[in-house]
């Protein structure tokens, strides 16, 4: 057997059943009568769980719209994946001879899958109480300030090397309209790209809705890819 007494160092938990542990950890490529795949799920929906109660006790005068879009900016496959690389988690799964040889231990939906098992793991095995401190605890050590500016702060870079790489052109980003007093306005900007919108978004700032919009850029290219 393994020995996962480094990740559980990193956890600040020690499992009671290791077999949880071997399962969380094992990707579906491994053939095996068993994978992490009803743990992510389980996973995935305590993660929203816990997060969301998070957000919504420590923001208290964000509204449903804003802690929506900060709880989509961490519980994600990259947010994972980035809560992932904090454990080293990829030192640690079980993939196929192939998967190795495809970098499978630094793939970001492999990574993600493996984190949202392994809170899948400890919450099936320790319940909710147990498990909130060791998330909260991994949001704060990987993230210095948890708000919409430092959440939405990659979204533009990123979308300009895909335009970049795709087109040899960068996004354009138009002020569509203003709303409300000055001390309470919101701007609602719009993206083109090569001569075509791909979508619109409301911010408190120019700023941040440029972020959303080009977020909402990047997902449609995901899609279309």
């Amino acid at each position: 057997m393994s020995d996962y007494s480094k990740l559980e160092k990193c956890l600040g938990y020690q499992f009671k059943n290791k077999d949880l542990i071997i399962e969380a950890l094992t990707h579906k490529s491994l053939k095996k009568p068993y994978n992490n795949e009803r743990l992510e799920f389980l996973g995935d929906a305590v993660l929203n769980l816990i997060v969301g109660e998070y957000l919504y006790l420590n923001f208290p005068t964000s509204n449903e719209g804003e802690l929506s879009k900060i709880r989509a900016s961490l519980v994600n496959e990259t947010g994972f994946t980035k809560l992932a690389n904090e454990i080293r988690l990829g030192d640690y799964i079980y993939i196929s001879t192939a998967e190795e040889r495809n970098k499978g231990r630094t793939k970001a939906s492999i990574l993600s899958d493996a984190f949202e098992a392994i809170m899948g793991a400890i919450y099936l095995e320790s319940g909710l109480e147990v498990l909130k401190p060791i998330i909260l605890n991994l949001l704060r050590s990987t993230y210095d300030k948890i708000n919409l500016d430092v959440l939405f702060s990659d979204y533009k870079t990123a979308l300009q090397e895909i335009t970049q790489a795709q087109f040899g052109s960068i996004p354009e980003y138009r002020i569509e309209g203003s709303y409300g007093p000055d001390h309470k306005k919101e701007f609602e900007v719009s993206i083109w790209i090569d001569g075509v919108k791909y979508g619109q978004a409301k911010g408190k700032s120019k700023k941040l809705a440029q972020q959303a919009v080009a977020k909402i850029a990047i997902d449609k290219f995901k899609e279309i890819n």
